[in-house]
């Protein structure tokens, strides 16, 4: 395979960038690996607190230090869909370790929130730190000393990248992600969206509305949209963490039985105990981030990601940028057409080919490197098909044709020869811009600011009918040192419906977008944001916009002398102090700008400051000079 120079050049720069960091995390790794398995070093007391509640067989096995112990970091929790199949997956690794001469304990439970209840709500604030949470609870899980490798059982929106944070923090283990799958059809996606911006104009009743998200979540699994929740699957695959085919296999089916108890197989046989070992730290190199970044891209996947992937690449001791991510999903093609960029749900993108046939395309391509994996035969072996074979899991080779080019489409013919994001850049600073979703007449749009800095306010304003024809809608102070960069999706709804009426709207904002977020042009995640003294804090109501997704522009058509002199205005949104977000200020006032991550926590190796160098690329993030001086956070 030869690689595709764009990406060839993108994953050396990282490399180069990411030199001295890289290092000094596998220099990490490398003195625990040298101390041997850390169990044996444990004292008799320390030993005896760990398996104190085992039976007489895990006892024996762990009391000799000679056999593997997995550890199980779960996410279980019986109100998301997505987790409650987990419930059962502990002892069916339990299991699966004994049979094998090996034992399994789950190490401990992480948090795991969903943004579809939260949304629109108080606790949408705490939903980004939670991944932050989770990474630390992960470490507190591992930290007992007693595995030779890790289960990790999550899904959803902030728990994988959680997860691998977390994981990234204990390089020395081997780590196998398990997917729980999504759960059945449901009403269509485009179907339930109707019915959501009838209930905005007034036209649908609340008991239809009810009835018609009832209808699409329904059941165990994954919600079936192509948001956050199962990019972070494909993503998973894409740097070869979980077993290839895996995400999305429904729950409470053989096939899915079959690929958790794998999992737990393949876990025991990479352990520093055997003759496979293979750590997570030395696997996750800037190559499977770069994967993963080309699996998004041809996907359409979540804008969440644009945050996560740093954080998680950061971790690994590499530096990602946001002009990384641009450079790569301009030379990726996008090859699926999943709900929002598509009327497909994920059941229909698995079986039209699904992620084996993407990664057979981009492998092909050179656009996606071929790299060591959990399992034998690299990433090769993600295009192949997991099957059931007399109750056991094999795999058989995947499609090469796609079987419905309405969802999935290979390199020659692609919907687009872009991937789904943009960068985009001007006197607002940095953004970002999900493409693959928005049809082409809608990418640019040149209109008056209506600007608000609670979401709120602008259902109020259309109550009021007060909203001008065309409008961008600038939410403001939504970013992560303002209130913790909630998602905006509850205004998706109302600015659907007034496309829908002819109008042009747009929504800019330093908050960030659902993943099930599409056809409404959006510049989110703008960085620096209004709480760290951003240009949207600059802003008036009635500035001219101009947001060009082609040609990668955002900015405030004001005269550049009035801009210098104006003003940042104040954050007039309520304080955040209520529904537990009082507990999260410490981590508004540290965490770190959208484009490095939005990280509340420290991660991966020293920070620049102690002892190593980035070059000037990564330090657009920071706050310019010219920006003013930083606002004061209102509950910090």
């Amino acid at each position: 395979m030869t690689l595709h120079p764009r990406i060839e050049a993108v994953t050396d720069r990282i490399r180069r960038r990411s030199a001295q960091p890289r290092q000094a995390y596998l220099d990490g790794i490398d003195a625990i690996l040298s101390a041997g398995p850390q169990r044996t070093r444990l004292s008799c007391g320390n030993l005896a607190h760990a398996f104190a509640a085992s039976g007489p067989t895990d006892k024996g096995r762990l009391r000799a230090d000679v056999t593997p112990n997995l550890g199980i970091i779960t996410a279980y929790n019986d109100m998301l869909s997505a987790h409650q199949p987990f419930e059962a997956y502990p002892e069916i690794v339990r299991k699966v370790a004994r049979e094998l001469g090996a034992t399994a304990q789950v190490a401990g439970g992480v948090p795991a929130m969903c943004d579809g209840v939260t949304q629109g709500r108080p606790g949408m604030e705490l939903s980004l730190f939670s991944r932050d949470v989770i990474a630390q609870s992960t470490a507190i899980s591992l930290s007992h000393d007693m595995f030779d490798a890790a289960l990790y059982l999550g899904v959803c929106d902030k728990i994988v990248p959680g997860l691998l944070i977390g994981a990234l923090a204990f390089g020395h283990l081997p780590a196998v992600f398990v997917a729980a799958g999504p759960m059945t059809p449901g009403i269509p996606n485009k179907e339930k969206a109707a019915v959501r911006e009838r209930y905005a104009a007034g036209e649908a009743t609340r008991e239809e509305l009810l009835e018609a998200e009832s209808a699409s979540y329904h059941g165990a699994g994954t919600c079936t949209f192509y948001g956050t929740a199962n990019s972070n699957q494909t993503l998973l695959e894409a740097m070869g963490l979980q077993l290839p085919g895996s995400s999305f296999v429904n729950p409470d089916t053989p096939l899915r039985d079959a690929l958790t108890r794998a999992a737990a197989e393949r876990a025991l046989h990479i352990t520093a105990l055997g003759e496979d070992y293979r750590p997570i730290g030395h696997l996750i190199d800037e190559r499977a981030i770069v994967n993963a970044i080309a699996a998004l891209m041809a996907t359409g996947g979540s804008t969440n990601h644009t945050i996560h992937w740093v954080a998680v690449a950061r971790a690994a001791g590499i530096i990602l940028t946001w002009d990384d991510i641009d450079e790569i999903s301009q030379t990726v093609p996008l090859l699926a057409r999943v709900y929002p960029n598509g009327e497909a749900d994920v059941n229909r993108f698995a079986a039209a080919g699904g992620t084996q046939y993407v990664f057979r395309e981009l492998l092909d391509a050179g656009m996606m490197h071929d790299i060591p994996t959990i399992v034998s035969g690299g990433m090769r072996a993600f295009c192949d098909e997991p099957r059931l074979s007399e109750g056991r899991l094999a795999y058989a080779p995947g499609i090469t044709s796609s079987a419905d080019e309405a969802v999935v489409r290979p390199v020659s013919n692609a919907f687009e020869a872009q991937g789904g994001l943009r960068l985009l850049r001007g006197n607002l600073g940095r953004s970002l811009i999900k493409t693959s979703a928005v049809k082409p007449e809608y990418r640019r749009i040149h209109a008056p600011a209506v600007v608000v800095d609670d979401p709120r306010s602008l259902n109020k304003l259309h109550a009021a009918g007060v909203l001008p024809h065309d409008f961008v809608a600038v939410v403001r102070y939504q970013g992560p040192k303002a209130n913790g960069m909630p998602e905006l999706h509850s205004l998706a709804p109302l600015l659907g419906l007034l496309q829908n009426q002819g109008r042009r709207v747009a929504l800019v904002t330093d908050g960030r977008l659902s993943g099930a977020s599409g056809k409404i042009p959006a510049a989110i995640h703008i960085t620096p944001e209004a709480a760290a003294g951003g240009p949207l804090a600059r802003l008036r109501e009635g500035d001219m916009i101009l947001l060009d997704a082609e040609a990668g522009i955002l900015e405030a058509q004001v005269d550049p002398e009035e801009w210098k002199l104006r003003t940042l205005a104040p954050d007039t949104a309520r304080p955040s102090h209520d529904m537990g977000r009082n507990l999260f200020a410490l981590s508004r006032a540290q965490v770190t700008p959208a484009d490095q991550g939005a990280l509340s926590i420290s991660c991966g190796p020293p920070s620049p400051e102690h002892g190593w160098e980035v070059d000037a690329e990564y330090e657009l993030g920071h706050v310019p000079a010219a920006a003013g001086a930083p606002h004061e956070s209102k509950d910090a």
